[in-house]
């Protein structure tokens, strides 16, 4: 796939707010520090898309990154919108934030319309984690499509990495009964770009002609 555009559009408070849903969607979140922002940048090839960092106040909204791209040579192109939400787990927030948060991004996965997937991102360096089993667990209760995103696959040896992906699996298999579809990616190496890349692209056809 060739990214032709990857632009910045809009930070919404709030579901009713988001864009006209006309196009496929799909939702990046995760534990604070997963590397979402990273993840997103290796995506479009453009390190300055998503600075969460440096724009603090977004981290709190719905953002919503404008895609066009060419899944193959002389194909025509496709539109689609990459959604970054709030990380969940904000151990420096208050209890009363976090509520709103996750209030916000629950009406978000289950009223947006056109979101095709969900792409969890589980940091690979570390074994299960409660808080993402239970966001994976609250994702397949609610039947919100997700994928699971393994990150920084470069910041440790992959023998760890291996056994941390084979637990967490087990550990999800003891609470739902199918395992979603897995990709392990490192932003900075770019490995698992074109897999993520290619997933949407079959969900953007999936979108365009839908059963």
């Amino acid at each position: 796939m060739d990214i032709l555009q990857a632009v910045y559009l809009i930070s919404s408070p709030s579901v009713d707010k988001c864009p006209l849903p006309d196009r496929p969607e799909y939702a990046f979140i995760g534990r604070s520090n997963v590397g979402k922002s990273s993840l997103i940048n290796a995506l479009a090839m453009n390190e300055k898309l998503a600075r969460t960092s440096n724009t603090p106040g977004k981290t709190q909204l719905i953002n919503h990154f404008s895609f066009r791209t060419r899944p193959e040579k002389d194909a025509s192109y496709e539109d689609w919108y990459l959604v970054d939400l709030p990380g969940y787990g904000f151990a420096k927030r208050s209890q009363a934030t976090r509520k709103e948060w996750s209030k916000m991004t629950d009406r978000y996965l289950t009223e947006r319309p056109n979101l095709m997937q969900v792409f969890l991102l589980i940091d690979s360096r570390h074994s299960p984690q409660k808080i993402d089993l239970e966001f994976a667990a609250k994702l397949y209760q609610q039947q919100v499509a997700y994928t699971l995103i393994f990150t920084k696959t470069d910041k440790e040896n992959q023998r760890t990495v291996a056994k941390n992906i084979k637990e967490f699996s087990d550990a999800l298999l003891k609470q739902q009964q199918f395992l979603p579809q897995m990709i392990a990616t490192s932003a900075l190496k770019k490995t698992g770009r074109q897999k993520v890349l290619k997933w949407i692209s079959e969900l953007n056809t999936e979108f365009q002609n839908p059963e």
